[in-house]
């Protein structure tokens, strides 16, 4: 074995040891902290030994306290004691829960329900946030858990714990987003973490020496915690940190620490993309230091789907700072497959591909030429590295042919092994057989993900449970959502959710519900009596206060650009303050939770809304 080959041992540890031992002193993470507006950026570093020390030191606290197979959750900000506490846990045998700090606004709710569905032996944090930990569980009704420390006590050179876990044993659990259910953690082995960050290292040709990770996302997210840990372990190439929140105060941050290394690989959703595009002034590419972006070589974008708009804005705002067309690379994964899927190419810019609209409602993918009938644009996803896909009806289960939509289904190394303590929900998802499959066949995961493959690559068209169903046609709710963001200067970007409610005969008072719930603009056209209908929440911009006028025409705007874009009546559009639809923790708008909101009259009032002024756009 040589210092320049990562080892093929079965548990993330075994190449964090390896690389101590054969490069002790370069680096392996690096966090970095922006204390105030001013700042460049302060570094804070630990090589590859320092790393493993730090880890195995974590491991034996933890093992003071907890027994191998309990789970420890990781109640820390983002950082290098994050990645310690991590690795730690692993060392110890233990089971990793990533979570967040309690000071993270918003969420906890969400906190509290992992927490008694995880049932911790302990909680890994640090000495600034232990008395926010104590103070949480007091006030959820929580018994209190012994703290373990990720940064107290000194690296030590002692062996981990004497029990070394099994490839097959639990690494941890991955709480879903709860975009579309309740919290539910995936049960991810010691040998999917290994298996799915070398599909990823493969996917991008990353190795040491040539590739450094520049990372954002929490580490409690399933890319984050791929990208800035897992693959960097694997490939002994080093990670650097930022906050999330010191990408939304100034992005540029992420921007000038991907040129500031070579061969830089990052992922980011659809948001960040746009937000950069928005935020990032022309004049930040010629003032103070010169932003260069011609060292990235992978931005990944994951989101579910990838707009064609953002990749397009994002290369137009920074094709001047020397960024690649190449570099962009649409991607899928998801949590049950730890996370990465599938990936376009870092060899090729990204292929946009154009079909027909009325086409696509009925679940089928006919590439079509841009102009003359409707288009829908859709943004190529690439195929699998090192796990299998198919495209599935369903209801059925049977396989669909090349260009027909359907549920997109995974198997694989990386695939997880079920969902924590939720048997039938296991049953439903993982390990799912193929009609007319042999006995011995393994199954497949379902991932309520709608998709067709088009030339053996995978195009994503939305979520299953997402869908909206009008007239007997599909609409996808982020299309609609992209038409009327487009149509509203007043709207905040990628804060709205599109969805369908009962029409009025079946809604129980609905309307009357919905007039107290926001400012808002119903009823420019009448539904038929019984019939799903069409609803946008959108959040307005922090720098608008919309009159009832304001809200008037941007009914009739938003209405006049969903008919001619999807042929959709659009029944109400709800204008509500900034911050009020609720968003996951990793971001994303969460559609269901939204709706429920919307129904049961819980969305903050603006004022009285207007209702049934029936004018045509």
């Amino acid at each position: 074995m040589t210092a320049a080959r990562s080892p093929e041992g079965p548990l993330l540890t075994d190449h964090l040891r390896h690389w101590a031992a054969h490069r002790a002193q370069e680096r392996a993470v690096t966090y970095v902290d922006f204390p105030d507006a001013r700042s460049a950026g302060l570094h804070h570093t630990l090589g590859w030994q320092a790393l493993d020390a730090r880890a195995r030191a974590a491991a034996g606290r933890i093992a003071d306290v907890a027994a191998p197979g309990d789970r420890a959750a990781l109640l820390l900000p983002q950082g290098l004691d994050y990645t310690v506490a991590f690795l730690g846990c692993l060392y110890a045998g233990v089971v990793a829960v990533p979570l967040f700090s309690p000071e993270l606004p918003g969420h906890d709710g969400r906190l509290a329900a992992v927490l008694a569905d995880c049932e911790p032996a302990c909680v890994l944090t640090d000495a600034a946030t232990a008395p926010a930990v104590r103070a949480f569980d007091a006030g959820q009704g929580l018994p209190p858990l012994p703290l373990v420390r990720a940064d107290g006590g000194a690296p030590t050179d002692a062996p981990p714990p004497s029990r070394r876990p099994a490839p097959d044993d639990i690494a941890y659990l991955q709480y879903t987003s709860g975009s579309t259910r309740s919290p539910a953690g995936v049960v991810i082995t010691h040998a999917n973490v290994v298996a799915n960050a070398r599909q990823a290292i493969a996917a991008f040709d990353a190795a040491a020496g040539r590739s450094t990770t520049v990372g954002w996302l929490p580490l409690f997210h399933d890319m984050g915690l791929l990208l800035s840990v897992a693959a960097p372990v694997v490939g002994g190439f080093p990670a650097v940190l930022m906050d999330p929140v010191a990408f939304l105060e100034q992005p540029v941050r992420w921007l000038r620490l991907l040129g500031a290394y070579p061969g830089t690989i990052s992922a980011a959703p659809n948001f960040a993309y746009d937000y950069c595009a928005s935020r990032v002034p022309e004049s930040a590419l010629h003032e103070g230091p010169e932003l260069r972006l011609d060292r990235v070589r992978v931005l990944m974008n994951g989101s579910e789907p990838v707009r064609p708009g953002t990749v397009e804005r994002f290369q137009h705002a920074f094709a001047e700072a020397g960024l690649s067309p190449e570099a962009h690379c649409p991607a899928y994964g998801l949590a049950e497959a730890t996370v990465f899927v599938t990936t376009d190419p870092h060899t090729a810019a990204p292929t946009t591909l154009s079909c027909d609209a009325g086409a696509l409602a009925e679940g089928r993918v006919e590439p079509r030429e841009p102009g003359g009938d409707p288009v829908a644009r859709l943004v190529v996803c690439g195929g699998p590295v090192g796990q299998e896909l198919r495209i599935a009806d369903p209801a059925t289960g049977i396989g669909q042919e090349a260009g027909r939509v359907g549920e997109i289904q995974v198997r694989g190394p990386n695939v997880g092994r079920a969902y924590w303590k939720k048997a039938a929900l296991t049953a439903e998802v993982f390990g799912v057989r193929a009609p007319g499959a042999a006995d011995d066949e393994d199954g497949w995961l379902r991932t309520g993900d709608l998709g067709a493959l088009v030339g053996g690559r995978l195009v994503v068209t939305g979520r299953l449970k997402d869908l909206i169903v009008v007239d007997g046609r599909n609409h996808y709710p982020q299309d609609i959502e992209e038409t009327v963001q487009s149509a509203l200067a007043l709207v905040r970007r990628d804060h709205l959710a599109a969805f369908s409610v009962p029409g009025p005969d079946e809604s129980g008072g609905n309307e009357e519900v919905l007039s107290e719930a926001a400012l808002s603009e119903a009823a420019l056209g009448e539904a038929a009596l019984g019939d799903e209908v069409l609803v946008v929440v959108a959040e307005h911009r922090r720098d608008t206060e919309p009159t009832h006028d304001d809200a008037r025409a941007a009914a009739r705007t938003a209405k006049a650009a969903v008919s001619a874009r999807h042929g959709l009546r659009l029944h109400q559009l709800v204008l509500v303050p900034p911050g009020t639809l609720p968003r996951t923790t990793s971001g994303k708008i969460a559609r269901a939770a939204g709706r429920a909101r919307h129904l049961d009259g819980t969305l903050p009032a603006m004022g009285e809304a207007l209702t049934g002024v029936g004018e045509e756009a």
